[in-house]
């Protein structure tokens, strides 16, 4: 920590820490390189060094790479001090609502909003919008299969907020299946395979109601039929 004690001499870790202070969301070394006009490498080396001395000296924070670049982060172990300051006066927090859409956003993603609202059961129209404004969704284009129709997708931002590194980092879906049928049902979901075998079981249920159909217009026809062959044997006993 020598080289943050120094009077007069302005460190490149004492830089760092003061930008990544000031900083909102993760920066990447080579922006940090860039603002520092110092060589990448050495910008690079320095972050890791950073982070391993904080973790060493047990600080209450962190520096952590995160989504292509360097954050500061309050450490695990102080998080239920820190939650219960926050909570007495933030009054930005995301609702239930916003972090169910922004969960299956992040896991089906690209997705549109009628795809959001299958999955929800309910329109959500209104907290996509919420969300695209606090930069943690964004819009991606259109989706030619589902005419035209906004996709959407987590930001950078998201990822900063959250500690993740990548959308690798998301923890399986699975894991928070009750049982082996939801883990099934949550399989299908995420790998598509839910829809096209919804459209097999509709058409297999079609087939059926067509056989159904038929076997029930072949029934009436013989009951039809029945009492004529019986009128027309009364009739030749009449005669007989």
């Amino acid at each position: 920590m020598a080289d943050l004690e120094k009077q007069g001499v302005p460190s490149l870790k004492g830089a760092l820490e003061a930008l990544l202070l000031v900083s909102s969301e993760a920066v990447a070394a080579t922006d940090l390189a860039r603002a520092l006009d110092e060589a990448p490498g050495d910008v690079e080396e320095a972050l890791v060094d950073l982070s391993a001395e904080y973790a060493e000296a047990e600080r209450g924070f962190q520096l952590r790479e995160v989504a292509g670049g360097w954050r500061l982060f309050t450490h695990p172990a102080y998080h239920e001090y820190v939650k219960n300051w926050v909570l007495s006066w933030d009054k930005t927090r995301l609702s239930q609502a916003a972090l169910e859409v922004l969960s299956v956003i992040a896991y089906h993603q690209p997705v549109t909003r009628e795809e959001v609202r299958a999955v929800r059961g309910v329109n959500s129209d209104g907290v996509i919008a919420s969300l695209v404004e606090k930069g943690l969704v964004r819009e991606v284009g259109h989706g030619r299969a589902h005419g035209q129709a906004i996709l959407y997708e987590t930001t950078k931002n998201f990822l900063g907020r959250f500690g993740l590194k990548s959308l690798r980092d998301l923890p399986p879906l699975e894991d928070f299946a009750p049982d082996e049928q939801a883990k099934q049902f949550i399989r299908e979901r995420l790998s598509g395979k839910k829809v096209a075998s919804t459209l097999d079981a509709a058409a297999e249920d079609v087939d059926e109601g067509q056989k159904d159909r038929e076997l029930l217009e072949d029934g009436v026809d013989e009951q039809a039929e029945e009492p004529s062959s019986n009128a027309q044997g009364d009739d030749g006993a009449n005669h007989a």
